[in-house]
């Protein structure tokens, strides 16, 4: 039986992959997608393209609040080093996940990052699927589909920077101090 479900897993994943290759990621110079999200709670929501009208700054996301890599390394990195973004240009520093918008309020205000950094829901994996960084490797752990381990350098609502985690979740090129640098 393990056997049939590791086959089958399998099968499913190579499927995926075709259908992700078969429909247009995003890429440099690419417009922000129009999708609301919520922050805090489910009557404030926040259009993620409006947010970043005029503005400059980083959108980052993560497979889940409260996990192991998001909560020891990847929003903690964020928040500590909110300031030296922001005198690098960035005015807007965003984290999404694909959870609820309370477990996003619990987890920012557990991480510290209330007025540091923005922490949007994507409850039903809207804006993660525009942009291509849907990750089903999170079932069996996780219970549903989620993001990918990403960053963005935005700028008036363009795109010019992606930095996607290689292996998916990873910690390395989606971090505070590799998005500096591309400021």
């Amino acid at each position: 039986l393990a056997t049939i479900c590791f086959q089958t897993r399998s099968i499913f994943s190579i499927i995926l992959k075709l259908k992700r290759l078969e429909k247009m990621l995003i890429k440099p110079g690419d417009q922000l997608p129009s999708v609301e999200l919520y922050e805090n709670s489910p009557e404030c929501r926040v259009d993620i393209a409006a947010l970043f009208n005029n503005k400059k700054g980083v959108i980052f996301g993560l497979p889940g609040a409260f996990t192991p890599g998001c909560s020891k390394t990847h929003l903690p990195g964020y928040v500590r080093d909110r300031e030296m973004l922001r005198a690098k240009g960035a005015e807007v520093i965003v984290c999404v996940s694909v959870n609820d918008p309370f477990v996003m309020a619990a987890w920012g205000k557990d991480q510290d990052a209330e007025g540091k950094v923005v922490m949007l829901a994507d409850t039903h994996c809207e804006f993660t699927r525009a942009i291509g960084m849907e990750w089903m490797g999170s079932i069996d752990v996780l219970g549903s589909m989620r993001s990918k381990r990403y960053s963005l350098v935005v700028n008036d609502g363009v795109i010019t920077h992606i930095n996607e985690e290689p292996d998916t979740t990873g910690l390395a090129c989606s971090l505070s101090n590799a998005v500096y640098k591309q400021l």
